[in-house]
C-alpha cells in the first residue's frame, strides 16, 4: 500500500509540472510526448523535475548527464541555463559526492539529493573556483540549478525532489 501512495505521489508531482497543449492537434501532442527531449547544446536527454517546498511545486526542465564521461563535463563551459533549466546527476550507487567548478562559467547551487529524495544539502559554487563542494550525507543525485535559485524559490534541505529517468 505504501508502495502505491509513493507512486501516486510521484506521478501527481510529476503531472504538476506537464504543460498541457493550449492548441493544435492530439496527434501532434502525441508526436511530441513520443519523441525523447534532448537538451540543443549539450545533447544530453532532458526530464521534468519537481520539488516539493512547503506546499508549493517548483517544477524544473534538467538535463540527465548519466555517464561518468558526461558527469565529468557537467555544465562546464556553458554561460547561461534558463530559470527553470538544470543538471541533475544520477548516481549508480548512493555515495557521499563531493563538486567542483572547474571551467565552470556560471554560478550553481549545487543540490544533493539523499536516499529519501529529500535535499541534504545546498552549496552556493562559485564560477572556476576548485574547493571541493562536499554533500553531508549519502546521495542518490545531484542537482544544478542557477546560483540562488533555490534560496529565490524557497528550497531547502529536507525538501523532496522528483524525477523519472529516460530508459
Amino acid at each position: 500500500m505504501r508502495v502505491i501512495s509513493t507512486l501516486s505521489a510521484l506521478f501527481l508531482a510529476l503531472g504538476a509540472c506537464s504543460s498541457g497543449v493550449l492548441d493544435g492537434s492530439a496527434a501532434e501532442a502525441s508526436a511530441k510526448a513520443a519523441a525523447p527531449a534532448v537538451h540543443p547544446v549539450s545533447g544530453l536527454p532532458v526530464i521534468d523535475l519537481a520539488v516539493k517546498s512547503k506546499g508549493k511545486t517548483h517544477c524544473f526542465r534538467v538535463e540527465v548527464a548519466a555517464t561518468q564521461e558526461q558527469q565529468a563535463k557537467g555544465l562546464m563551459f556553458r554561460t547561461e541555463m534558463g530559470a527553470d533549466e538544470g543538471m541533475l546527476f544520477p548516481e549508480e550507487t548512493p555515495r557521499r559526492p563531493s563538486f567542483w567548478m572547474k571551467n565552470t562559467v556560471i554560478p550553481l547551487d549545487i543540490i544533493y539529493v539523499g536516499t529519501d529524495n529529500r535535499i541534504l544539502n545546498i552549496v552556493n559554487a562559485l564560477p572556476y573556483d576548485l574547493t571541493p563542494l562536499p554533500s553531508e550525507g549519502v546521495a542518490i543525485a545531484v542537482l544544478e540549478l542557477n546560483g540562488g535559485r533555490a534560496a529565490q524559490l524557497g528550497i531547502k534541505p529536507g525538501d523532496k525532489v522528483t524525477w523519472k529517468l529516460p530508459k
